[in-house]
């Protein structure tokens, strides 16, 4: 029982750290342009 004083508050704050990282992740732009990376990798760069 006492185990549950100990890993409740940190099961808390791991959620908070998450939900915290997510917000962060939207607010500075991070999932803005998700197409872009994925067709850049086919473009040929050398072309000569």
């Amino acid at each position: 029982m006492d185990i549950l004083y100990l890993m409740i508050p940190l099961s808390l704050l791991l959620v908070v750290l998450i939900v915290g990282g997510a917000v962060w992740a939207v607010l500075t732009g991070q999932f803005d342009d998700l197409d872009s990376p994925a067709h850049r990798i086919l473009d040929d760069d050398d072309e000569e």
